[in-house]
């Protein structure tokens, strides 16, 4: 029985529900998930943590990207666990557009969801992982933050900004024993791609050297590796992309 506490961002779908789920799986009991929109899938989640792996299980809805909805949802986990061990930023958006057609409303959406967030609660879990002298930040990024696409200029300034962040706090976190790395996906079979249409899955297929998409379970199994030891690695930007990129 894991005795640590995890809280993973986004956890209603995709990736986010990949990876509570194989931390559930892998005897994690104090698991705390978080959703915006989708309310009914984030509670069918925590029934299912509940009852059929026996988790103690927070849910909070909420846009995290709105640092007061953040600060009521360290309240509760400061109440409930004290704090978190494990904090896996995977909460985020995509927009696909020319940018010179972009609202500004949509950019500061944007920014705020994907990098905004991040900060906010990386800022509001580190006090609790210094006071341990441990600690995991995990942030799900994207291949484009490291090499931007056409049509995708604010998602992958946003991934961009993700990978940064990564890379500066874990120096600054690093003599605390707090190891902070990024995951950049690939193309992963998640709702975020279903816009594609067959002949463009095909299309896209035949770039990526494995020759396939990949999959959520995929990313939460590299996401609880992580998470689980490699006490040495830290700063690191992941590529988890078949070799695309």
């Amino acid at each position: 029985m894991e005795k640590k506490t995890v809280l993973i961002t986004g956890a209603s779908k995709g990736i986010g529900y990949d990876t509570t789920i194989k931390f559930a799986k892998e005897g994690f009991k104090n698991i705390i998930i978080t959703g915006n929109k989708s309310i009914e899938k984030l509670e069918t989640l925590k029934h299912n943590l509940e009852e059929i792996y026996h988790c103690n299980c927070m849910s909070f809805i909420g846009d995290l990207g709105k640092y007061e909805n953040v600060e009521l949802l360290f309240d509760k986990i400061t109440t409930l666990y004290k704090g978190i061990d494990i904090l896996v930023n995977n909460a985020g958006i995509s927009h696909l557009g020319l940018l010179s057609e972009m609202t500004i409303e949509d950019w500061n959406h944007i920014i705020s969801t994907n990098l905004s967030s991040v900060f906010h609660c990386s800022k509001l879990a580190i006090p609790y992982m210094v006071h341990q002298k441990s600690g995991k930040i995990i942030n799900i990024s994207s291949v484009w933050g490291i090499c931007g696409a056409s049509y995708e200029v604010a998602y992958s300034a946003s991934k961009g900004g993700v990978n940064a962040f990564t890379k500066a706090l874990a120096k600054e976190l690093a003599p605390s024993n707090i190891q902070v790395n990024a995951i950049a996906c690939g193309v992963i079979d998640t709702q975020m791609n279903q816009f594609l249409d067959e002949a463009e899955r095909a299309s896209l297929i035949e770039e990526i050297p494995s020759n396939r998409i990949g999959s959520p379970d995929e990313v939460a199994d590299l996401v609880y590796d992580l998470a689980k030891g490699h006490q040495y690695l830290t700063g690191q930007v992941i590529k988890l992309d078949g070799g695309w990129i």
